[in-house]
This record gives C-alpha cells, sequence and structure tokens, in this order.
C-alpha cells in the first residue's frame, strides 16, 4: 500500500507490452494478490469494444473471455490505454475506470475501498512514451503520477520462486431426463443438473486428495468441513489468510533451480487437488440400496452429458492449502461449468458437444492461460480457427505459426514427451545444436533455426542409405521441425514414402519407388508442398566460393522463418540450422547439421567429431568446406501463415 513516505513503483515482468505501431487501444494489466503491489505479470488486449469507441470495453463480453482465461490466482489489476496526441491524465482515469468496472463483473472485490489500480497511457506521436499511474486507494478520481518502474532480471525466477500451480481434472456425467416434445426442457433440466454439481464442491462429505506432481511428499487429505465455506475471494483475504496451517511449500522441491528456467512442467511445483464425496461418513448408518420409482407423467427421453472439467490455479507457497482450495480451486471449477454451461445450447446438447479445456504457456507470457475448445468437428473447423485467432489477437502473439493449438498444451501431469535430448518414444535426438560452442566469428551476429528439430542421418531405422540418402534425410530433418511446431500431425515419411509422393505428382516414374536415386532441392520441395503444403524459396549459388556472400539474406531467413534448410551441391547435402555473420567484416559462419553420419545417437561423438557444427568456408588450415567447383542450390521453407 503506497504511504506518504513511499512513493509507488511499478514492476514489470513481462518484458513487452503490446504496444502495435499505430494502432490504438486498450489493454488490461495482469497481476496477482500473491506479488507486491502493482507489479505486472502480463497484458491482454481488450477486443470487445463498443462500437461509438473503440477504447471503451464491451465489459460483459470481456469478463466472459477473462473468467475462462485467465487462472485463479492471477487478477486485472489495471488498464492500459494506447493512443495519439493523448490527455495522459484523462487516458489515465478511462483506464483506472475501465480496469474497475471489469474487475466488478469478474468478482474480484466486494469492496474496492482499499485497492489501487494502474492506468497506463502510451502515446503513439510521442515515440511511444509510457505513463503510468495509480489510482489512490481507490479513489479513482484520485490519480498520482507513477516514475519509478521497475523491469525484472529474472521474471520466471520471480514467479515461481514465489509461488505454484494447482491442478485438478474430473469428469461430471449429467443425466438429464426431458420432455422431446417441449424445445426448451432440456436446457432447463441441464441448467439445473449443473447447479446441482456445482454446489457439491462444498459438501461437507466432500474429501480433497492432495498429492504432489513432483517427488516431495505423500499425500494429504482434507475434509469438506476443513474447508471455507465463503465463496468470495478479494485480494485482501488471499494475503491475509491463515498461512499457520499446512501450507502449498509442504509440496515444493526445495533442491529445485529456477534460475534457469526451461518449461512450466519442469521449473515450476506442482500441486495435484482430486475430488471425492464420501458417502460413508459416521452419520451415516449402513444400510441397504433403495431403489424408487417415479413414473413419467408424458413421454421422456434419457440424455447422458460428459464434461471434463480441468483448472489450474496460482498460489504463492505460504498460503495454506485450504485456503486455495476453498478460494482459487473451488471457485475456478465453478466458474469453468459455468462458462460451459452458458456455451452449450439446446442443439448442441443433443448431438454430444466434445467442449475440453486445455492450458498453455504461449511465448512472452509468464504464466498459463486457459481455453475452451468445442472439437466436435475437429480443430481445424473454421469456427476454431477464428477463435484460434481471436486468441493470438488477445495475448498479442504472431499470427504465422500456431501456439494454441491442442498439441501446444502444456503437459502438467507427464502424459506428453518431455523436453529431453531425446524425446520418448522416439529414437532421434533433438536439438544438437544447443550443446555447439560459438562459432569464433569476431563480433558476429547468430541467427539460428527457431524451435525443435530432430537429427536424421545415414543408417537410421536400419536403412543404409550412405552414398545416396543425404538430401532423404535433411528432407526428415525438415519435416520433423514442422511436426514439432505443430504446423503439421503427419509422421515424418520414409525414402519409400517421399519417393512416392514424387511419383503422384509426375514428377518421377513408377520405377523411381524403392531405388537410390539421389535428390535435390527441387525435388525437396514438391514433397513439401504435397504433404504439407509448404512453399519454398530456392537460392541459386553459381558456386560454393560464393555462399559467404549469402549470409545476409540467410540471417533474415533465419530470423524471419525460422525453418531449417538444405543445402544440396554436387553429391552432398547437408541441412543448415544458422548463420553467424559480422555484417562490418564480412566474416561468416555456418551451423552445418551433417546427414552423412553412420554412427550411434552419442551427442559427444557428434559434436566431437564436427558432424554438427559450426563451419567456415575457408578453414584456418585453408581448406574449403564448400567446393568451388560446384553449384549449389539452398532450399528455404517458408514458415506457414496459420494458427
Amino acid at each position: 500500500m503506497v504511504t506518504e513516505n513511499q512513493d509507488p513503483t511499478i514492476r514489470i515482468l513481462c518484458r513487452r507490452l503490446q504496444i502495435i505501431k499505430n494502432e490504438s487501444g486498450l489493454q488490461w494489466l495482469i497481476g496477482s494478490p500473491f506479488f507486491p503491489r502493482h507489479t505486472i505479470i502480463s497484458t491482454f488486449r481488450c477486443i470487445h469494444t463498443t462500437p461509438s469507441n473503440p477504447l471503451s470495453p464491451d465489459v460483459p463480453k470481456e469478463s466472459d473471455d477473462i473468467r475462462t482465461l485467465l487462472p485463479k490466482g492471477f487478477e486485472v489489476i489495471g488498464a492500459l490505454i494506447v493512443g495519439k496526441d493523448c490527455n495522459f491524465e484523462k487516458f489515465a482515469g478511462q483506464a483506472i475506470n475501465a480496469a474497475c468496472n471489469l474487475r466488478k463483473s469478474l468478482s474480484f472485490d466486494a469492496n474496492l475501498g482499499n485497492l489501487e489500480l494502474i492506468g497506463a497511457v502510451v502515446d503513439l506521436n510521442n515515440d511511444n512514451d509510457v505513463r503510468f499511474f495509480v489510482s489512490e486507494y481507490g479513489k479513482l478520481d484520485s490519480r498520482e503520477s507513477v516514475s519509478s518502474i521497475v523491469y525484472e532480471d529474472n521474471p520466471e525466477k520471480f514467479v515461481w520462486e514465489r509461488g505454484c500451480l494447482l491442478h485438478c481434472a474430473l469428469h461430471v456425467k449429467l443425466s438429464l431426463y426431458y420432455q422431446p416434445n417441449n424445445p426448451n426442457d432440456v436446457q432447463d433440466r441441464y441448467m439445473h443438473a449443473a447447479e446441482a454439481v456445482a454446489s457439491k464442491f462444498r459438501h461437507p462429505q466432500v474429501t480433497c486428495l492432495i498429492e504432489a506432481l513432483n517427488e516431495t511428499s505423500g499425500a494429504i487429505v482434507l475434509r469438506g468441513s476443513e474447508l471455507s465455506t465463503d465463496s468470495s475471494s478479494s485480494s485482501s483475504e488471499l494475503k491475509d489468510s491463515d498461512t499457520k496451517a499446512l501450507s502449498c511449500s509442504h509440496f515444493s522441491s526445495r533442491s529445485k533451480d529456477i534460475t534457469s528456467f526451461s518449461s512450466i512442467e519442469e521449473s515450476a511445483d506442482k500441486i495435484q487437488v482430486t475430488f471425492l464425496l464420501n458417502k460413508s461418513m459416521n452419520s451415516v448408518k449402513p444400510s441397504a440400496p433403495v431403489a424408487e420409482y417415479y413414473p413419467a407423467t408424458q413421454e421422456t427421453e434419457l440424455l447422458v452429458i460428459g464434461h471434463r472439467l480441468e483448472v489450474v490455479c496460482y498460489a504463492a507457497k505460504d498460503l495454506s492449502l485450504a485456503y486455495g482450495i476453498s478460494k482459487l480451486v473451488i471457485p475456478a471449477l465453478v466458474d469453468q461449468l459455468h462458462t460451459v454451461r452458458k456455451v452449450i445450447t439446446p442443439e448442441l446438447l443433443k448431438r454430444h458437444p466434445e467442449l475440453h479445456p486445455y492450458h498453455f504457456l504461449p511465448p512472452g507470457i509468464l504464466h498459463p492461460v486457459t481455453v475452451l475448445y468445442e472439437l466436435s468437428y475437429g480443430e481445424t473447423e473454421l469456427k476454431q480457427v477464428e477463435t484460434r485467432r481471436s486468441l493470438h489477437l488477445r495475448l498479442g502473439l504472431p499470427f504465422d505459426r500456431p501456439l494454441l493449438r491442442i498439441s501446444n498444451a502444456i503437459d502438467l501431469v507427464g502424459k506428453k514427451n518431455s523436453s529431453s535430448l531425446v524425446q520418448k518414444g522416439s529414437s532421434f535426438l533433438k536439438d544438437v545444436h544447443l550443446a555447439i560452442p560459438s562459432s569464433g566469428v569476431s563480433g558476429g551476429v547468430a541467427s539460428l533455426v527457431q524451435g525443435s528439430y530432430e537429427y536424421y542421418h545415414y543408417l537410421h531405422e536400419g536403412l543404409d542409405d550412405s552414398g545416396w540418402g543425404c538430401a532423404y534425410r535433411s528432407l526428415q530433418t525438415i519435416i520433423s521441425w514442422f511436426k514439432l511446431q505443430n504446423y503439421t500431425s503427419i509422421d515424418v515419411p520414409s525414402h519409400r514414402a517421399i519417393q512416392q509422393a514424387l511419383v503422384e505428382i509426375g514428377d518421377k516414374d513408377p520405377s523411381f519407388i524403392g531405388s537410390r536415386e539421389w535428390i535435390g532441392a527441387i525435388e525437396l520441395s514438391f514433397v513439401l508442398d504435397k504433404l504439407l503444403g509448404v512453399s519454398c524459396k530456392i537460392m541459386n549459388v553459381r558456386s560454393g566460393a560464393e555462399l559467404p556472400e549469402k549470409c545476409r539474406e540467410l540471417a533474415l531467413h533465419f530470423e524471419n522463418q525460422g525453418t531449417p534448410i538444405m543445402i544440396g551441391g554436387g553429391v552432398l547435402a547437408y541441412t543448415l540450422l544458422g548463420v553467424d555473420y559480422n555484417d562490418a567484416s564480412g566474416d561468416c559462419a555456418f551451423l552445418i547439421l551433417d546427414p552423412h553420419y553412420t554412427g550411434s545417437d552419442d551427442i559427444k561423438k557428434i559434436v566431437n567429431g564436427g558432424w554438427c557444427g559450426w563451419k567456415k568456408a575457408v578453414d584456418s588450415k585453408g581448406k574449403h568446406f564448400f567446393l568451388h567447383d560446384k553449384f549449389y542450390n539452398l532450399l528455404l521453407p517458408q514458415r506457414p501463415n496459420m494458427v
């Protein structure tokens, strides 16, 4: 809380605010009651505004979206207005007022009397100058300018040393007896059934089984009578709750190093909460089952609807587990059930909706977000594509890569493959270049492949393709990149499947299938187009001596597209993973992944043997890596423009 002797400080964890050049708009500032006051962890763009004013939010629509998207334990703490020729004081007041109205709609606070909200303003005509204001003790007409701005150096450490994730997943089955001749009856029955389920979360006979999703402690049990029955969850209550009881830190890993944050699955402490309904309490006497018969007075049909609820919540490690479940997990489950209930129409009910919650941690966002997808027609259906585009817009994500598909969802319980060097269920090394030292280019700027790939080389999967299969292996590495970035779900094709594709498009005769004929950049582009719908650029170089002249262009490819490149010259093909280029001196190096390797998948052997490493066009001994008397074609796959 700001006092007379202490000026407020804005602490910014997110690496950037969503400021789009020459585009005005409103953004929500996200924080947490478990952080120091005025700490901004992320921004969400306001995408629902009133027709007459793009800076005036449609609060009901925005609150519905934010309630689904933002996990409990995070909250809206202010708003930012981006405009031109701004009156900073006036716009800051509008931003604070908008945030206040949204918080009320989200029921973040029963009383705003001692809450401070942030109003931020960006003037696009003044070098994107950002100014921050805070409302003094919730007095919206009284604002204080803030000059002290702190950018956190290690935001991941800031977030995950302080807090952990509470995770709960459960299946809900609703049995609906309805009258088919009454169009509204099925919806009414569904509403009542959903309300009945929501009320059970706070039933005294509910039992919560709590256990770590990392191997730190055994499970504990909390009963419904030990949980708070007050459904409000204001910021002050969350901060001031009793931490003398068993806290979330009971399940924290004390040996975990968060300095080098890798992923939320590996670096964050996670606590699993499972709800059980205990019907064998001492107050209930044992008895035989009783069946009761209620005859229907009219024609009646049975409809069974199944829902999967899954929530994640952020909690301070010193927060009591009982309070965290009462004020975070249970309200999150109730909110999600109510969201599902609002989405489902009578027509959707009768065709068995497939609404599923998924959690994501997109790049640049420090906390999970939750999305509900209706997947009756698959995730490539037009409506789902538009849903993802809307989410990309809200979160400030690029529109040329899939970041919110199901395969991008974070795996909190360890069902999916880990992110280790060798993928589980795969015999291929992954991201070999991460073990490579620097290139040695003085003053150079390294531009590298973006994302993950698998290393395919000679003799993999028992196929002896020595002497002819290097371009096939490079193509397999490239396709693995598209698969691991979730642009495609197809398996990486075999040599025969690649040949079959070329025959099917008429580029090769049927006798080509099963042969040992070489292929080059042109054939690779045909296969990528047919199997993945990926277009490619072809760069022609008359001699290997001219390749260093292309370094600037290649650096732009890795910065803008980020895909691996195939280099073909003479009878040899390589995969290019990056360039290190000094624009002033012209000195450069090429990060080569060599498919001609025939040994075992031993990372040390591969690196020490130079099968993946930086190559100068001419090394210190005067040896030329690229041949001067050979013509080279470079295949530059283009990143699809899709979400």
